[in-house]
C-alpha cells in the first residue's frame, strides 16, 4: 500500500485556514515529478489539484475536487488530504499509461464506470470540447445508477428501466458550491415539462451509449446488442428556438450595462458563443479581411467568421489602441469575462428592455442565425458561420424560417376567403393595446 505523505501547511483544516488566497496552489511532493496541491479560494472553500511532470518536462494538471474545509468528506466530490493523494496517484498512473500509448490497466470486471472514464479520457486527449459538462452529467446520472455493473452483463431491460426512470426523475437545479444538490419536481400533467425531461433523458442516454460504443470498439465488450436496442424517446427533441426581433435586439443592447453591451453586440454581429467571444483577442480580428478567427470552439475546430459592416465597425472600435494579445471584451474591472458571468447582466438588460421571457446569451446566437435564414442565406453558409459540422443542426433549427417556394406561392395566390375586416385596435411594443 502506498504511504501517504504529511504536509504541515495543508494536511489539516486548521492549517489550511491559515493559507493565503492565491492562484498558485500549495504543493506537496508525493514522488519525483508528482505533486498534490491545495488552492484556497475567496469563498473560504479550497480545492485539491494534481500536477504531473512527464519525461519531456511538460506539466499536466488535474482538478481532483473540493477540500473538506467546511463540510465533511464524502469521497465523491469532497476529499480529505489523504483521499486527495489517492485520487492524485490514480491520475498519475492513468496519465503515465496514456502518454506511453497504453490503455488504463484493468483489474477485475470491466464496469460501466471504467467505460465512462476511458471514454472521457480519450475525448480530452483528442481536444474535444464540452467534456467537463458531459462528465458532470455522467457523474450525476449514470455512474450512481449503473457505474458498478459489468458492461458484459448489461441487459436491454436494465437500460430501458434506467432510461425511463431518468425521464421521471426530478430536475436538478443549480446550487451554491459544495451545497447539497437540490432538485425540483416537474408537473407530470404538463406536456411541455414532460417533453423536456424526456429530452434530457435522451441526452444522458447519448453519453452512455457513446461510452459503451467506445468500449465495444476497443474490444472491452463482446457485443453491443444490449444498448443498441435501447431507443430514445421520440418527438421530444423538436427545435424550440427563440430569437429576438430587430426592435427587441436593439432595445436589449440599449439596456445593457456599459461593459456588457459590447459583448452582446459582438454576439449579435457574429453569432459566436459566449465562451468564444470571451476568449477573443485583438489579433483574432482581421480588419482587412473583415473576419474574426475563433481558434477554440465547441467542436474543437477553428473557424473564420465573416463580418458585415456593423460588425466591422464594432470590432474596429473595440480593437483601437490595443495590442494583439489584449482581450477584445473585458469587464468593467479590466478582467476577463468568466464562466456564467453573462447570465446576470443579460437578465438585468432583458428586464430593463421589457423582454418576456427574458433573453439568454444563447438567444443572441439564435437571433443572428435566424436573421440570416429569414433573408434567404443558404443553410451551408449559416452552418459555417456558426461552426456546425454540417447543415443538419442548422436546418433543424432555422430551415423553417427560410423563404421557400410553397410559402411564397401561397401568399401570392390565395384570395381573401374569410372576409376579415381589420379593426381599429393596434398592439403597442410593450404588449398594450390602443384603439
Amino acid at each position: 500500500m502506498t504511504r501517504s505523505v504529511r504536509n504541515g501547511k495543508i494536511d489539516t483544516r486548521s492549517a489550511r485556514a491559515k493559507c493565503e488566497i492565491r492562484r498558485e496552489p500549495y504543493w506537496a511532493k508525493l514522488s519525483p515529478g508528482r505533486f498534490v496541491g491545495y488552492r484556497r479560494t475567496t469563498g473560504g472553500v479550497g480545492t485539491w489539484n494534481a500536477r504531473f511532470r512527464d519525461d519531456e518536462g511538460r506539466q499536466h494538471y488535474e482538478a481532483l475536487g473540493a477540500a473538506d474545509d467546511s463540510v465533511s468528506a464524502d469521497g465523491f466530490s469532497v476529499f480529505t488530504f489523504i483521499q486527495a493523494q489517492d485520487r492524485a496517484r490514480a491520475f498519475f498512473d492513468r496519465l503515465a499509461r496514456e502518454l506511453a500509448g497504453h490503455d488504463a490497466p484493468q483489474s477485475g470486471p470491466y464496469t460501466v464506470e471504467m467505460a465512462i472514464r476511458e471514454y472521457f479520457s480519450r475525448r480530452k486527449r483528442s481536444g474535444s470540447k464540452g467534456v467537463a459538462a458531459d462528465q458532470k452529467v455522467a457523474d450525476a446520472r449514470i455512474v450512481p445508477a449503473l457505474g458498478k455493473f459489468e458492461v458484459a452483463q448489461l441487459t436491454t431491460k436494465q437500460l430501458w428501466d434506467w432510461h425511463a426512470e431518468l425521464a421521471e426523475s426530478a430536475r436538478r437545479v443549480r446550487t451554491a458550491k459544495l451545497a447539497k444538490q437540490a432538485t425540483k419536481e416537474f408537473d407530470r400533467e404538463n406536456p411541455e415539462e414532460v417533453r423536456k425531461r424526456r429530452s434530457t433523458a435522451n441526452r444522458v442516454l447519448t453519453i452512455l451509449k457513446a461510452a459503451l460504443n467506445h468500449a465495444f470498439a476497443n474490444s472491452k465488450a463482446v457485443s453491443d446488442n444490449a444498448w443498441r436496442r435501447v431507443k430514445p424517446f421520440k418527438n421530444v427533441d423538436a427545435a424550440r428556438i427563440r430569437y429576438l426581433s430587430t426592435n427587441e435586439a436593439r432595445r436589449l443592447c440599449d439596456s445593457c450595462e456599459a461593459d456588457f453591451r459590447p459583448l452582446a453586440q459582438g454576439a449579435l454581429t457574429t453569432g459566436a458563443r459566449y465562451g468564444e467571444l470571451s476568449r477573443l483577442r485583438v489579433a483574432d480580428f482581421n480588419s482587412e479581411a473583415q473576419t474574426i478567427s475563433i481558434t477554440e470552439s465547441k467542436s474543437g475546430k477553428a473557424r473564420h467568421v465573416a463580418l458585415a459592416d456593423e460588425g466591422v465597425a464594432l470590432f474596429n472600435a473595440l480593437a483601437a489602441g490595443k495590442n494583439g494579445d489584449d482581450l477584445i471584451f473585458r469587464r468593467a474591472d479590466g478582467g476577463q469575462w468568466g464562466a456564467s458571468q453573462q447570465a446576470r447582466p443579460i437578465a438585468k438588460a432583458s428586464k430593463r428592455a421589457n423582454l418576456t421571457p427574458a433573453a439568454t446569451f444563447h438567444v443572441l446566437r439564435h437571433t443572428y442565425a435566424s436573421a440570416l435564414a429569414m433573408r434567404g442565406v443558404p443553410m451551408a453558409v449559416i452552418a459555417q458561420q456558426l461552426g456546425h459540422a454540417d447543415t443538419r443542426m442548422t436546418e433543424r433549427h432555422y430551415a423553417h424560417l427560410a423563404p421557400n417556394y410553397v410559402a411564397t406561392t401561397i401568399r401570392a395566390e390565395l384570395p381573401a376567403l374569410a372576409n376579415f375586416q381589420p379593426g381599429t385596435v393596434v398592439a403597442l411594443s410593450g404588449g398594450e393595446l390602443r384603439q
